[in-house]
């Protein structure tokens, strides 16, 4: 399979999953292995910014270990100033390059280049996407648009299941306060209810 195909077949099978499933982690697991598998890399991340955007977090990883997802938090000012300025930032060795944070970690993990492409969402940096090879790769321009594409769906995956589950919400509210209303009706028009105001 030629590298359009396999894009091709990621990008489908990522459209696929939104369409199928409004589960946050489910549909960010899914994109991640998409985007690793179709890049023949050993793993990808998305990773999102903390409230104050100073440090970001794994939301859903793939082909990562436990032990290397968990390592700690990545802080925004020594790793990620390019990706959150909103442009796409390659390392070529994790295990010398002083932007990369946890190096030592890196290396034990067997991971030797990254790609970090920013997350958007409404023109706004949300985070970043992550893909880690074992080789060294310059990673091509086609490369880095097929994981902005990737991301870009990642960020509308979001923001579909978080919309979802807040009309999810509402929807349970109204019905509980319907239920709450028919209940107090029925108990006002009961029959003893009916029978005591007559009598007294």
């Amino acid at each position: 399979m030629d590298t359009k195909e396999a894009y091709y077949r990621a990008l489908f099978q990522a459209v696929t999953t939104i369409n199928s499933t409004v589960d946050t982690h489910e549909l960010l697991t899914a994109i991640a292995a998409s985007t690793a598998q179709a890049l023949g890399a050993k793993g990808c991340s998305l990773m999102l910014l903390s409230p104050d955007r100073r440090e970001l977090y794994h939301t859903a990883a793939y082909g990562l270990s436990g032990w290397y997802v968990r390592k700690g938090p990545l802080s925004v000012d020594l790793s990620m100033v390019d990706a959150l300025m909103g442009r796409p930032m390659t390392v070529w060795d994790a295990g010398t390059d002083p932007r990369v944070q946890y190096r030592e970690q890196a290396v034990r993990e067997g991971i030797t280049s990254i790609l970090s492409v920013p997350l958007f969402l409404r023109g706004e940096v949300i985070g970043v996407v992550r893909v880690y090879t074992l080789e060294p790769r310059e990673f091509r321009s086609e490369d880095i648009e097929f994981v902005e594409a990737i991301a870009n769906l990642g960020a509308i995956a979001m923001e579909n299941a978080q919309r979802y589950q807040e009309v999810k919400g509402k929807y349970a509210e109204a019905r509980q306060d319907l239920l709450d209303l028919y209940a107090r009706w029925h108990e006002e028009r009961s029959p003893e209810v009916l029978v005591g105001g007559e009598v007294g």
